[in-house]
């Protein structure tokens, strides 16, 4: 008897750079005549073995800045479209650092069309909706980042729906990228900023005030402050949790300990993402099971993935309708 098709699922937060696999981001490294601090498949996954989060940082830098041509970019999305849609995925919002790439040598213009050529290609090769939204390293200060929100608004006809902000949080609260954000949102483009993961209440706050934030990705310490979590709740702004990704980069000491349950308690929408799955080791239907195992349905995770999405009315249409003809399966049934 074939196997059952994999739940549909919603992806609104993967770094595309960190959905690069061992061997391919070795191929790729070679391709573009770069050295990896790793040589061999099995000696690149094991570097990718994180003290902390700060260690995470430091080897995303080491690693990724191999990515360099527009070729590189178009392959990364179509790549990681190709293995989400064996998950299951429907749409994903993916996460690119162009202020990065442009380091490694490309132009702006160049690192926007070929992510966005990538996720032409992936929707007509996969049938995976794929919408992208630009993130600002906050270690690369404001300047980098009003060019990074210009460009995410001239590229909103190619697929480009909204402006994120990555990198430490330690040290680099959100109130002064609101430039670019404004940019950003006088643009037509959402706010989708990292928040609330390594650093508390004060960053929540600050992406919610300053950024006029759409989404929170991660947002797991509003467990912090019971207000702020009924006010995230009740405002309606979906969280976008990674649970591998938290255990990985120490951000959470255990599974058991995961914010995911109080949040689910205080009504907050949760969508499922992997953040990072080449590096974290993971993939969505790992995330999607460990957060079935926190308490939150395939159905559930899904159905806050719509509503978090930050796009057009046609195609919300049909991930609902997608949602309405599936036989979702009972709680504690993997996905």
């Amino acid at each position: 008897m074939p196997a059952s098709p994999p739940t549909p699922k919603i992806e609104l937060h993967v770094h595309l750079e960190g959905a690069v696999r061992p061997a391919a981001l070795l191929d790729i490294a070679s391709r573009n005549g770069l050295d990896l601090p790793a040589h061999d498949v099995d000696a690149l996954t094991e570097l990718y073995r994180f003290r902390d989060f700060d260690h995470f940082i430091e080897l995303w830098m080491m690693t990724t800045h191999v990515i360099r041509t527009g070729d590189d970019f178009r392959r990364v999305v179509v790549s990681y479209a190709q293995e989400a849609a064996a998950h299951g995925a429907v749409y994903i919002e993916g996460i690119f650092t162009p202020a990065e790439r442009v380091l490694g040598g490309a132009s702006w213009d160049e690192v926007f069309t070929g992510f966005c050529d990538g996720a032409d290609e992936a929707r007509e090769t996969t049938g995976v909706e794929v919408r992208l939204t630009p993130d600002i390293p906050r270690g690369f200060g404001v300047e980098s980042a009003l060019e990074t929100a210009r460009y995410s608004v001239k590229y909103r006809d190619r697929g480009v729906v909204a402006l994120g902000l990555g990198g430490r949080e330690t040290g680099w609260p959100p109130e002064p990228f609101a430039p670019a954000f404004r940019i950003a949102k006088e643009g037509g483009l959402g706010s989708v900023p990292h928040a609330g993961e390594t650093e508390g209440v004060a960053s929540i706050r600050g992406s919610l005030d300053a950024l006029s934030a759409d989404r929170l990705r991660h947002g797991i310490r509003a467990v912090d402050d019971p207000a702020l979590l009924a006010e995230i709740a009740e405002r309606g702004v979906v969280c976008d949790v990674c649970p591998i990704s938290n255990i990985r980069t120490r951000a959470v000491d255990t599974i058991e300990n995961h914010p995911l349950p109080a949040m689910l308690a205080a009504g907050v929408a949760c969508s499922i993402s992997t953040d990072d799955p080449a590096m974290f080791d993971t993939d969505l239907t790992r995330d999607y099971d460990v957060a079935a195992l926190l308490g939150l349905t395939a159905r559930a995770a899904y159905e806050a993935g719509v509503r978090g999405a930050l796009c057009d009315d046609r195609t919300r249409a049909r991930l609902e309708d997608i949602a309405a003809a599936y036989a979702w399966p009972e709680p504690g049934r993997s996905a």
